[in-house]
């Protein structure tokens, strides 16, 4: 199976992103873990080592497709 991993903070765009783009997403295909960077900052690290430069962002296959723009990496750093 599909590991993905969808990253967001928790505004508006990425709450609309998540509810969008994953209800897409065959889940017999595709495990997708859901990580919110603003309760979960631990994981920005993560997130910008796989390349994610803004939220929401999907990544799958180690490929990153960032998803309209809610904030990027370094403004969901400074919280």
């Amino acid at each position: 199976m599909t590991k993905a991993v969808f990253y967001h903070a928790g505004c508006p765009v990425c709450a609309d992103a998540e509810q969008v783009v994953l209800e897409y997403l065959d889940k017999s295909k595709i495990d997708t873990e859901i990580v919110h960077l603003g309760t979960d900052g631990n994981r920005i690290e993560e997130a910008e080592r796989v390349g994610v430069k803004s939220v929401p962002a999907l990544v799958i296959d180690d490929k990153v497709y960032h998803i309209n723009y809610g904030a990027s990496l370094e403004d969901v750093k400074k919280g």
